[in-house]
């Protein structure tokens, strides 16, 4: 490993790193090399912010082995446990339970090893009477007027739909504590770029992400982060998204 791959994973991952080391020494040199030398230093991202985008792709590819590996990175990074679990709870927005509960149950099994006290504190700010409002009020702000009405558009058969991505989407998730609307529009691109085939969906948060101040070079970074972990395939889809965001 160069040294500072060594530094980088000894910092945050511990000695073992990816724990490949004795059974596939050169793929573990080569592929820590990659990523923990070569990409995290192709640009100044903050760890903080690396991780987060890595444990929200993580989720969206279901990378649980590898989640179970990056989280207590993410904390030794200063993550911390109310911004990881946000981080998981929205994800069930995106990629729905049956894909998230084990990544809820990872967790906790790591934060109580750890000696992190659950439950953690309540980070609602929304209650079955005014979540609508609310959830539409946020997608108002992350995507612009023409968002208002939204959670009443649509044709009547379907219209239940686009009220359940203002009240339960938005109201539930994204008006809660924790994280603010730039975290989570970007893990929000992330659950998305990570599980493919949502690239209308992706190119329309590249835009929301850039409308909350995530521009595209910031979206670059992010997808440069997360390649080690997805593969070249997602990151290009990923890339052209951005930059077909950018020019509309």
């Amino acid at each position: 490993m160069t040294e500072k791959a060594k530094s980088y994973c000894e910092k945050f991952f511990g000695a073992k790193g990816l724990g490949l080391a004795e059974t596939d020494p050169e793929f573990s040199d080569f592929f820590q090399n990659f990523a923990f030398d070569e990409v995290v230093n192709n640009d100044d991202l903050d760890d903080r912010t690396r991780m987060m985008a890595v444990l929200a792709a993580l989720i969206g590819c279901q990378g649980l082995d590898t989640f179970e590996i990056v989280l207590p990175a993410a904390l030794n990074a200063g993550v911390t446990p109310v911004e990881i679990k946000e981080i998981v709870y929205q994800a069930v927005a995106y990629l729905g339970i049956g894909r998230v509960l084990p990544f809820i149950n990872k967790t906790n099994e790591i934060f109580e090893e750890r000696g992190i006290e659950l439950p953690l504190p309540g980070q609602a700010t929304t209650g079955r009477e005014d979540r609508l409002e609310k959830g539409e009020q946020t997608q108002v702000d992350i995507f612009g007027d023409g968002m208002k009405g939204f959670a009443n558009s649509g044709p009547e058969e379907s219209r239940h739909i686009n009220r359940w991505l203002s009240d339960n989407c938005f109201g539930d998730y994204y008006t809660r504590t924790g994280l603010d609307n730039r975290q989570r529009e970007m893990i929000t691109f992330c659950f998305l770029l990570a599980q493919g085939g949502c690239e209308l969906q992706l190119t329309s948060h590249a835009a929301g992400n850039m409308m909350v101040g995530n521009d595209k070079g910031f979206l670059i970074q992010i997808i440069s982060q997360c390649l080690p972990y997805l593969g070249y395939p997602r990151s290009l889809n990923g890339l052209r998204c951005v930059n077909e965001a950018a020019k509309n």
